[in-house]
């Protein structure tokens, strides 16, 4: 079975916060495109640019705390730009990765079954 961590978060952009929030996730892209553990990070926005959903999916565990880690030079910038919504974490995260997701009150939904290429 898979050890891979995936999730979405959903977030809505605060009014007047679009362009501060571009710019943190433009940083936050060049950042995270350096953790070998992270195999997906994509941004997802509706036609007005009032929502956006993160796709992100790590090799396992030990990445997602590496990003975790990452994300704290970020995350006074990217929380004053959004307000999330909901945030579903997928697949079997240890206890430590677990704990450092909970500030997000995520919905922890386990792999049982199923096959990635």
């Amino acid at each position: 079975m898979s050890n891979a961590v995936h999730w979405l978060l959903e977030l809505n952009v605060k009014p007047g916060k679009l362009d501060d929030f571009l710019a943190v996730m433009g940083d936050m892209i060049a950042s995270t495109e350096k953790e070998s553990g992270t195999q997906i990070y994509e941004w997802f926005f509706n036609e007005d640019k009032s929502v956006c959903h993160i796709y992100e999916r790590y090799a396992d565990s030990a990445a997602v705390l590496t990003h975790i880690e990452g994300f704290g030079a970020f995350a006074e910038r990217f929380m004053d730009a959004v307000d999330p919504t909901r945030f579903t974490v997928l697949g079997n995260p240890d206890a430590a990765a677990k704990e450092a997701l909970a500030g997000l009150s995520p919905t922890f939904l386990g792999l049982e079954a199923g096959f990635a290429r």
